[in-house]
């Protein structure tokens, strides 16, 4: 008889084992001469060392499932347990896989410059991602922090925005303060639907693991472990720039994106993105992505708006020159 005690501390055990332990139960019925204990993050098996063996890859094989598609259903377990789980060839391991969402759907890089940024940040702590809408910024970023969050590189995801009304008046909107704000955040509450099943999404907000909050709410705060996207950035002040960077905390992640040329502020007051872009481009540890137009990847009538709005900004200032 022999012994052995595994870990699944890579993912959540309750992934693993399943609502009310029922993957782990189905498991054991595979492993009936085995002795299974599963507490927390440990599972102690006694047995034969052949099927302990056996037990071990089959676990080893849920996790690497698990890890991959983001997902686990019963069929799915029983299927591994059977030998009969074999992947398409087209789930091959692909370098522009991020990771996998809900439903199993790979959530990857398109373009040249979203590649970008996720080598930047391997090697950076501070990225800025800048360019027109639909370049897939603050998605990619979303998908980074996602990632870094279920690799336990980090503790927790902070996403924030500047809440500058666009056109609006938020006094004008119903309800309290949340629900005025939350509208402006949707965006960032969309790209975790895409990427997190919807409990678990919801435990991650309850229990603070994921916050999305406007970006006065970061003041006086020091954001260790964490991955911290600021969105909407060119809506920043030089004040809130500067606030907002210096909440950095130690092994933390910083993601800016933001468009430069559709600024809300006032006329007079300069983006703080535009002024960090200028002030931070020597710093070693921060790096710029800008993406363009070519990075566009929602309906081609996108590109050809952007590149009309950008002939006609330029058309006025050579016209004011």
């Amino acid at each position: 008889m022999s012994e052995k005690t595994l870990s699944v501390a890579s993912v959540d055990p309750l992934e693993i084992y399943g609502a009310n332990n029922k993957y782990l139960n189905l498991i054991k019925s595979y492993f009936p001469e085995l002795k299974i204990t599963a507490r927390g993050e440990q599972i102690k098996v006694n047995g034969e060392e052949s099927q302990i063996l056996k037990f071990e890859e089959k676990v080893e094989e849920i996790v690497n499932y698990l890890h991959r598609f983001n997902s686990l259903s019963v069929n799915q377990v029983d299927r591994i347990l059977k030998d009969e789980m074999v992947l398409d060839a087209k789930d091959a391991p692909n370098t522009d896989i991020i990771l996998y969402g809900t439903n199993g759907q790979p959530i990857k890089a398109r373009t040249l410059n979203q590649r970008r940024m996720i080598k930047s940040i391997n090697h950076n702590d501070v990225i800025f991602a800048v360019g027109p809408a639909g370049t897939g910024k603050t998605y990619t970023a979303v998908a980074l922090a996602v990632r870094a969050l279920k690799n336990k590189e980090v503790k927790r995801i902070i996403l924030t925005r500047p809440a500058v009304e666009a056109g609006e008046n938020l006094g004008f909107l119903p309800g309290d303060l949340k629900e005025k704000l939350d509208p402006y955040l949707q965006p960032l509450y969309d790209a975790l639907r895409d990427m997190i099943p919807p409990e678990k999404l919801a435990y991650y907000l309850e229990s603070g693991t994921i916050q999305i909050a406007p970006l006065a709410f970061m003041r006086g705060r020091t954001l260790d472990r964490a991955f911290v996207i600021l969105d909407e950035a060119q809506n920043t002040t030089h004040a809130q720039m500067k606030m907002f960077l210096t909440r950095m905390g130690a092994s933390a992640k910083f993601i800016v994106t933001g468009d430069a040329s559709q600024i809300d502020l006032p006329r007079k007051q300069i983006s703080g993105l535009k002024e960090a872009l200028r002030i931070l481009q020597n710093i070693e540890g921060i790096d710029t992505i800008y993406l363009e137009e070519n990075d566009v990847i929602r309906h081609q009538l996108v590109k050809n708006i952007i590149r009309a709005y950008d002939k006609q900004e330029k058309d006025e200032s050579n016209h004011k020159d």
